[in-house]
């Protein structure tokens, strides 16, 4: 397993697919919106899933959900900032989900170990030169424009390719700017302007994202490609009820290769992750 340069010393010490543990601190996330708005109940929930079996706990201020508007800093670092600094106090390795360096770097230095942009530095222009000072790991998430308008830039000739070659842009452009690109991490952003079927192209080629060289994070987690693919007479499978296909893919993608997986419930997934990990060592591959 090839790990990020940066990442906390017992993390490196796994030789498994990571999981990364949800833990959004927003009203209107998509699947859990307002469950963990509240600082003590979301310090409570980090607690339990580092119990569950997260390597990390991803805390979030600011959904991404598609339609989704902006938050003020302020706001956001109203919401992360004392859940983080609560659950690195009781020793949580803590990722921030932040497309802002003012965020990202307030929760760094109250203990954040990994720093995950879901817009790939493309958000906010002090972002790169932010993440070429600091030291910590950062996810390049695929990303094509904010949520309230992404679902219309959800066109591609060849999905596979385009998203790698925009990958590979990102990077060499943070690069540019001095970041050290063995602390990077790609995503390809399934759900992120993707429709369906392009988020399946993905999954099934992660053979070619690796080959672009980087640690790759996978999160399909209750997204909505799982609900049309379980679709029934009365519309698509509810939130709550695709873990079990999010279990699935987990597995798969830890059989694939991947550096960690980003989900809702940890329990099952760690499981899924220990199938897929036995599945590739039996196929030959390390794990």
């Amino acid at each position: 397993m090839r790990h990020p340069e940066g990442l906390p010393a017992p993390l490196r010490a796994l030789d498994r697919t990571l999981v990364m543990g949800i833990l959004n601190v927003t009203p209107d996330s998509f699947s859990d919106g307002g469950l963990w708005s509240d600082a003590d109940r979301a310090i409570a929930r980090g607690l339990g899933l580092r119990q569950e079996g997260a390597d990390v706990v991803d805390v979030g201020g600011e959904s991404t959900r598609p339609g989704a508007d902006r938050v003020p800093v302020s706001e956001e670092l109203d919401r992360v900032l004392p859940v983080v600094t609560g659950l690195v106090a009781a020793h949580v390795p803590v990722s921030i989900d932040t497309m802002r360096a003012e965020v990202a770097a307030a929760c760094v230095d109250a203990g954040a170990c990994l720093v995950n942009d879901v817009s790939g530095g493309g958000a906010d222009p002090e972002m790169g030169p932010w993440v070429a000072s600091s030291t910590v790991p950062y996810v390049v998430m695929h990303w094509r424009g904010p949520s309230r308008v992404m679902s219309q830039l959800a066109t591609y000739d060849d999905v596979v390719g385009e998203v790698s070659a925009e990958l590979r842009a990102r990077v060499d452009a943070l690069a540019s700017l001095g970041v050290d690109p063995g602390r990077l991490i790609l995503d390809p952003g399934l759900g992120f302007a993707k429709e369906s079927d392009h988020n399946w192209q993905l999954l099934g080629r992660l053979d070619a994202l690796q080959d672009l060289g980087f640690p790759l994070l996978i999160g399909a987690s209750r997204k909505r490609f799982l609900g049309d693919l379980l679709a029934d007479d009365s519309g698509p499978r509810p939130l709550d009820a695709r873990d079990a296909a999010g279990d699935a893919v987990s597995a798969l993608a830890a059989a694939a290769g991947a550096w960690a997986v980003r989900v809702h419930e940890v329990a099952a997934s760690r499981d899924a992750v220990a199938v897929g990990r036995a599945w590739r060592a039996a196929s030959g591959e390390s794990a």
